[in-house]
């Protein structure tokens, strides 16, 4: 292969171009005219001033404004005029959204049906010892608001992460003085409280967050001793069926009892009394007759066999009249066969 020398040989003795070097730039900015040029760069020296010095602000948020760092003041929804750049900066905050913080699920799907899934980093946060020394699992949310901005952005490094701590804290120390029972059945008192709890401890240290709702989600004990608890709760209702089933017995029987025996010594009650007062009647019928016995002894014992003749005879049947002369039996006037005659 034969190699071209003269043709590599010229390649070698031309050098590539320097590229222009910055003193040279320099030059030729300074020799370059504009027509204007004052005026275009005060043009836009205004036009940089006004875009950095007038912001706006939404409907549902402020505006924190800092000059060199510090706070100044708030600024409300609408235009707003602040320093230019690099004097003051805004912090827009949003103070009527609603933030949300889930404990112990994560939500897949938010929707009007919404779906939930409790295999996420947080699940354990929702394991809580309760009073009765049992584990429940207590998944909930929190709804909140910034109701101080100052506070919100200042007072506090991590907000978010303050507030899950006292949030678990919170919720912690209301469970561990209930039973698994009231935390499964009321979970709505349980909410309330531990909202107050929450709000009293972020006021406290000066948060700037207002607790719109704790709203707490199905409770239930963990999987590995879901199938005991089930038994000990059916025992626990069996437990309770049996007693409120003799409590009913009871409550049957002994008003029965009761009753029965109020019904008996009523009765006994009225039948003396019965007694007693037939008696005082018979005593006061024979006291009367008495008093008009003694006035006309005659005439009353008279009135008295003639009485108990008319009520006797009646009930005699035949009836004969022996004469005290006679030794024989005399009928009178056949009395027992008299047509109409009672027997």
């Amino acid at each position: 292969m034969n190699w071209d020398w003269e043709k590599l040989n010229q390649q070698q003795r031309q050098k590539p171009p320097m590229p222009p070097q910055v003193d040279d730039l320099l030059k030729q900015f300074k020799n370059l005219k504009i027509p204007g040029g004052p005026i275009l760069i005060v043009v836009v020296l205004i036009a940089i001033l006004a875009f950095t010095s007038f912001y706006t602000i939404g409907v549902d948020e402020v505006g924190v404004v800092l000059r060199f760092g510090r706070y100044v003041r708030t600024s409300q929804p609408g235009l707003n005029f602040k320093l230019p750049a690099g004097v003051e900066q805004v912090e827009k905050v949003k103070v009527r959204r609603v933030y949300k913080e889930e404990f112990g699920f994560l939500t897949v799907e938010p929707s009007n049906r919404s779906r939930f899934s409790a295999e996420n980093e947080n699940t354990n946060v929702a394991l809580m010892l309760t009073g009765d020394l049992n584990v429940a699992l207590v998944p909930w949310i929190i709804q909140y608001r910034i109701k101080d901005p100052y506070n919100y952005l200042f007072k506090v490094r991590d907000v978010r992460r303050l507030l899950r701590d006292l949030s678990e804290a919170a919720m912690r120390l209301v469970v561990g003085d209930r039973s698994i029972n009231e935390v499964i059945t009321k979970r709505e008192e349980i909410a309330d409280q531990a909202r107050l709890v929450l709000q009293k401890e972020l006021d406290h240290a000066e948060t700037g967050i207002h607790i719109q709702t704790i709203e707490m989600k199905k409770t239930n004990v963990p999987g590995p001793v879901q199938t005991s608890f089930n038994e000990v709760n059916q025992a626990v209702q069996e437990k309770e069926q049996t007693i409120y089933q003799a409590r009913e017995d009871y409550n049957k029987a002994i008003p029965a009892a009761k009753g029965e025996a109020e019904r008996t010594i009523k009765a006994a009650e009225g039948f003396a009394l019965d007694r007693i007062n037939r008696a005082k009647g018979d005593a006061a019928r024979f006291t009367a007759l008495y008093k008009e016995y003694s006035k006309a002894k005659d005439v009353t014992k008279r009135r008295l066999y003639l009485e108990m003749i008319r009520d006797l005879f009646p009930k005699l049947g035949e009836k004969y009249i022996v004469d005290s002369d006679q030794k024989n039996f005399l009928p009178l006037l056949n009395l027992g066969k008299q047509s109409g005659a009672p027997k």
